[in-house]
């Protein structure tokens, strides 16, 4: 599916309205927006859009220019290149930076296994490579008024592949940085193509890097008038925000800052309250230095930003104005934005949303700001993402770009609705609920995923439960967002998570909306970890999927050689764990090595190569005995990102819980081994649960109903036709 020139063709045309299913490609293949950024005079607005092809398996970036009022359609103006991911798998943010006098646009692509600054006119005349050096690019910046682009590198592209060429000739000499239990010889995506990997030095989250990507930043600079090219300290650039607000009178742990570039102002976000039993500070607390020459900031104390969860902030270009991102956890994450004027104390609402309204999928991503009005990236539980004008006096919103536009028309039938509920101890939770449209009487099955549901949630985080498609396939769906902040002691944390599914189960259950002794559950790193936890210590799943291998021995073993700092720490500060002969007690809570018997509900494993040998001392015992079906992705990162191993995961996500939940196998001759597979694992499940019994009153005796695929399918369609 192409973004343009189809898709703007297709705005203009009228939409048949009609019921149409929407199939997990169609989640894989929505457009995505990153990196609005408004030009210097406000008129026109860069951006790039992203979206999958499954077909060449892998991503279509290209970089528009439109007008930020609206007045003309966006126009393509230079190609994105592969689409550059960090050690998770999640893309990363598109930096785009303006010539001065609004004539070009100047961003990193990797193109042709070439990471360079490209720049593009903007009038669409033509895009060309301007560093054209030998190493990829890291950063850059223009000076000078624009007149030199100064840019920096690393090792050669030569080098790095020397270097890996060298090791695999040699042998690799196994040490602290390297990746134990991964492929070692160019393993992964990274920049674009197959590389060999190293962890960082820096600490527990920091993940793989590429083979000599600690070489020190080479700075050049290049003057874009003659093409002269020399060596230079580094970028003429504003340094950055002090990020020790301490020195001004601001409270708090400093978290986030924000330069004004024209008048030296600084604006800060630091972490306020009490953290106690906690990663972070629960509160933010928003100040601002209102001159560059002020010896002491303000603090905003309005209603409207005390005790809001603010994530973002900006300077308003010519005003005295901080614009600041609330995201309510007590609304799903939806997102509101508020200026702040820090001279008269004054804050005024400018938009509030449903969903997310900022610069991309990530929360903390920014709006494009000019002095008059933002441009937004905008997306809903019910709506794709499309582009938006938002007036900062009115708060009038104008849709500027909407590739996702027929996805939308059928995301308009489904009733999507957010759930709020309070479990036992008075917590609340919240959700975003996609319920099964029931042909019968009987109350439909529930799958449930469990991490952070912002914006158009398609599959929960990670992208691997098609929550529609299950929706539209008779199984409600279920996206809950944890609760705020990071609990630091991991019984705490993953029991947070085992009442919010156990009371939702209650809520919906005892409204008569979904079939308690018929639930699924699934997650992807955190979202697995509960999962598991939800299987080993309680009854109320029939079912389970999970994207990441969780605790265990010999995730320890591989793990340990990092060290104390960026490893064994982490593992004591965040899990209560040392190794398993220095706290065995721990581990016999934690792990699910040491819970087999207690684990009931089949599991469907579907990891990445980097990660899946972490878990193999659980996994290995589970499928011996028909417990577990393992598939692994290769050259896949924490987060899978190839689009024919994502689509094959919505899938087969889809089919498991059809199996599971309502006895319904597709007919596909493809699919018959699989099938073979889960027949076994059921019988084994009945047996165990008649053998053993069942700890709680929560399920009874599961019934696998059998049913035949015509009734399904004629069922299926009714609930289609009927949204």
């Amino acid at each position: 599916m192409k973004i343009l020139p189809i898709l703007v063709l297709m705005s203009g045309l009228s939409y048949v309205a009609h019921a149409r299913a929407v199939e997990p490609r169609d989640l894989l293949e929505v457009a995505d927006f990153s990196g609005p950024v408004v030009s210097p005079n406000g008129k026109l607005v860069a951006f790039r859009v992203e979206q999958a092809s499954v077909e060449r398996n892998t991503y279509d970036a290209f970089w528009y220019v439109q007008d930020a009022d609206g007045a003309s359609l966006p126009h393509r103006i230079g190609e994105g290149g592969a689409v550059l991911r960090d050690y998770v798998g999640d893309s990363l943010p598109a930096t785009v930076v303006w010539s001065p006098d609004n004539r070009w646009i100047y961003y990193r692509a990797m193109i042709d296994g070439k990471l360079d600054v490209w720049r593009a006119a903007v009038d669409g005349s033509g895009a060309e490579p301007i560093t054209h050096d030998a190493a990829d690019v890291r950063d850059f910046a223009l000076g000078k008024d624009g007149r030199v682009l100064r840019y920096s590198v690393g090792a050669t592209r030569e080098e790095v592949r020397s270097a890996e060429q060298a090791e695999y000739d040699h042998g690799i000499h196994i040490d602290a940085t390297v990746p134990v239990g991964q492929e070692l010889f160019r393993s992964s995506y990274v920049g674009g193509r197959m590389a060999t990997q190293r962890f960082s030095d820096k600490g527990w989250s920091d993940g793989d890097a590429p083979l000599l990507s600690g070489v020190p930043d080479r700075w050049m600079e290049i003057d874009l008038a003659t093409g002269a090219r020399r060596v230079v300290a580094g970028p003429d650039v504003p340094a950055a925000p002090s990020l020790a607000p301490g020195k001004f009178g601001v409270a708090g742990d400093p978290w986030k800052s924000v330069r004004d570039p024209h008048g030296g102002r600084t604006a800060w976000l630091t972490r306020v309250g009490d953290g106690k039993g906690q990663m972070y500070r629960p509160d933010v607390l928003l100040s601002a230095l209102p001159g560059g020459h002020a010896r002491r900031a303000i603090t905003c104390e309005s209603e409207w930003c005390t005790g809001k969860a603010i994530t973002g902030i900006q300077w308003r270009p010519g005003h005295d104005e901080v614009l600041f991102t609330v995201t309510d956890p007590r609304l799903g994450l939806a997102q509101s934005i508020f200026r702040w004027n820090v001279e008269t104390g004054k804050v005024r609402l400018v938009v509030e949303a449903k969903g997310l309204i900022n610069g991309g999928r990530d929360p903390a991503s920014e709006c494009g700001v000019s002095a008059k009005a933002l441009v937004c990236v905008t997306a809903e539980a019910d709506r794709p993402p499309r582009l938006e004008r938002v007036d900062l006096e009115s708060g009038q919103r104008r849709v500027l770009f909407d590739p996702n536009e027929a996805l939308a028309m059928d995301m308009a039938k489904v009733p999507v609705r957010l759930l709020r509920w309070k479990d036992k101890q008075g917590r609340w939770f919240t959700g975003q609920f996609y319920p099964a449209r029931r042909s019968g009487t009987g109350a439909a099955p529930l799958f449930i995923t469990y991490y952070s549901c912002p914006g158009f949630v398609r599959g929960g985080l990670g992208d691997e439960w098609p929550l529609v498609s299950l929706a539209q396939a008779g199984i409600s769906a279920l996206c809950i967002n944890r609760r705020p902040g990071y609990t630091m002691d991991a019984v705490a944390r993953y029991g947070e998570g085992l009442a919010a599914v156990e009371s939702v189960i209650d809520l919906l259950a005892g409204q008569g909306e979904v079939d308690r002794a018929r639930v699924g559950m699934g997650g992807l790193s955190f979202g697995s970890e509960v999962t598991m936890w939800t299987v080993m210590k309680s009854d109320v799943l029939a079912a389970a999927s999970v994207a990441s291998p969780v605790m265990s021995p010999l995730y320890y073993l591989m793990r340990s050689l990092k060290g104390k700092k960026t490893f064994l720490d982490g593992l004591h500060d965040m899990w209560g764990l040392g190794s398993p002969s220095e706290t065995p007690e721990r581990w016999k809570v934690l792990s699910p090595v040491f819970n087999l018997d207690s684990i009931r509900a089949p599991i469907l494993m579907q990891t990445p190569e980097q990660e899946y040998v972490y878990g193999l001392d659980y996994e290995i015992p589970l499928i011996r005995e028909h417990r577990a079906d393992l598939y692994v992705f290769p050259n896949e990162s924490h987060q899978k990102f190839q689009p024919k191993h994502k689509l094959a995961v919505y899938e087969r996500n889809l089919d498991w819980f059809r199996f599971w939940l309502q006895g319904y196998e597709d007919p596909a001759p493809s699919k018959r081994a699989r099938y073979m597979r889960w027949r076994v694992m059921r019988e084994h499940t009945q047996e165990r649960r008649s053998a053993t019994g069942l700890r709680g009153s929560r399920l009874g005796m599961v019934s696998y109903p059998v049913l035949d695929h015509a009734q399904v399918e004629d069922a299926h369609e009714r609930m289609v036709a009927g949204w």
